[in-house]
């Protein structure tokens, strides 16, 4: 029996590339929180700009990404926020520093 922790999702959202900045959800700061329910991940995130076309298709990544790579995830829910805004201030320092910001 395995077991799923915060650490092993976030791993695994470190695969998913944000479709128009080449940097994971994690790095960009997308993610805010992950909570885990027995078989069952919880995923608060947001996107760089409220009305991001592609959002639906970065959710989906989000999900398929998860239950793929950690063991034992039966169901991903992904719960899309705009509150705290996202600002360039949530990436990682790294990552502001080879976008210039």
């Amino acid at each position: 029996m395995s077991t799923i922790t915060k650490e092993a999702v976030i791993e695994a959202l470190k695969e998913v590339y944000d479709p128009e900045i080449p940097f994971n959800v994690v790095d960009l700061g997308l993610i805010y929180g992950v909570e885990i329910e027995g078989k069952k991940v919880k995923i608060r995130m947001t996107l760089t700009a409220v009305g991001c076309p592609l959002s639906y298709f970065l959710v989906e990544m989000v999900k398929d990404v998860v239950k793929e790579k950690v063991p034992g995830i039966e169901e991903v829910e992904v719960d899309l926020v705009f509150d705290p805004p996202w600002t360039p201030d949530r990436m990682n320092p790294e990552v502001r520093k080879l976008l210039g910001l």
